[in-house]
């Protein structure tokens, strides 16, 4: 039996141990010699009946499974309800709440909240390379819609104008090609400036609204400045890319995550993102194959998430 290509056929495919065996010892050891994550070591056992591998190079924590030097390292759950999860969040174009989650793989809300993030940490950009060509940048205000609010809650949280007291993403989306976005502290001038320099080739041709802030760009770019006050369009100067990747994030955060702190807010704009970089050329089986390609390395514990230390990500 070979994996499929649809949410139903992955679980019954990762139902089995042996299939979950056989992917993640193709993923992580693709010429078939299986090695000591902690040493490197080959001159390793297989203990079956414990389902780990042992290894004779003398050492602390000897035993070691396939989840071991991942973002699943340490979880009591099996690979059978760890890759669904990644199948479902890679896949789900807004996104999949905890509580769906925990619905779907009969585990606690508060566990499939930390399965996500896990998650979400393999999903981040490992791409070094800089955007070029084409490119748009915009920056957007996350936060609560004040028309949802409570008049008190309102008062309390509404200060100045909408955008006043929210959350600043700055976002860079090449025209056809990949978006990169974080969160930035202000929209300052060297903020926003020094973000396009350290992620978009010089000499690529870049589109902007009309915020000061991007003045000065032309000395290493071809830069374009559209006046939303006036239009949103002029020949090939928009920057409507990029909105409708904001429209893409938003609608995930406001419409399945509801809630999200600021502390956190960086994860869900790298899953987003993450679904975008990979929407025209892979398919769900093939995006799936790519995020767990990207577990290996990484480790995120409970108190990094809940900001009980200072890593937020901890390597293996």
């Amino acid at each position: 039996m070979e994996l499929g290509y649809t949410l139903r056929e992955a679980v019954i495919y990762f139902k089995d141990f042996e299939n979950c065996r056989k992917f993640m010892v193709a993923l992580r050891w693709p010429d078939g010699v299986v090695r000591c994550p902690r040493c490197d070591s080959a001159h390793v056992v297989y203990l079956n009946n414990a389902r780990v591998w042992k290894c004779y190079s003398k050492h602390d924590s000897p035993k070691f499974s396939l989840k071991t030097g991942t973002v699943f390292e340490d979880s009591p759950l099996g690979l059978d309800k760890w890759l669904p999860a990644v199948w479902m969040i890679v896949n789900d174009k807004n996104g999949i709440s905890s509580w769906e989650l925990h619905r779907a793989l009969g585990v606690t809300q508060k566990t499939a909240w930390f399965m996500l993030h896990r998650i979400r940490l393999a999903m981040q950009d490992e791409s070094g390379s800089k955007l070029g060509g084409e490119v748009e940048v915009d920056e957007s205000m996350i936060g609560g819609k004040s028309r949802n609010m409570h008049k008190n809650k309102r008062a309390e949280k509404i200060h100045g104008t909408g955008g006043m007291d929210k959350a600043i993403v700055f976002g860079m989306v090449e025209r056809d090609g990949r978006v990169r976005a974080f969160h930035l502290d202000s929209r300052r001038r060297h903020e926003l400036q020094k973000a396009i320099r350290e992620n978009v080739e010089a000499g690529s041709a870049i589109f902007s609204d009309e915020l000061p802030s991007y003045n000065g760009l032309a000395e290493d770019y071809d830069h374009d400045v559209i006046n939303h006050a006036i239009e949103y369009v002029n020949g090939n100067v928009h920057t409507n890319t990029i909105e409708n990747f904001w429209s893409l994030l938003k609608r995930g955060l406001h419409g399945t995550y509801i809630s999200v702190e600021p502390f956190h807010l960086f994860r869900y704009i790298d899953e987003q993102a993450f679904r975008y970089n990979n929407r025209k050329y892979l398919d769900d089986r093939g995006r799936f194959a790519l995020a767990v390609s990207q577990i290996v390395g990484k480790r995120l514990t409970y108190k990094a998430l809940t900001g009980k230390n200072e890593d937020s990500a901890t390597p293996f």
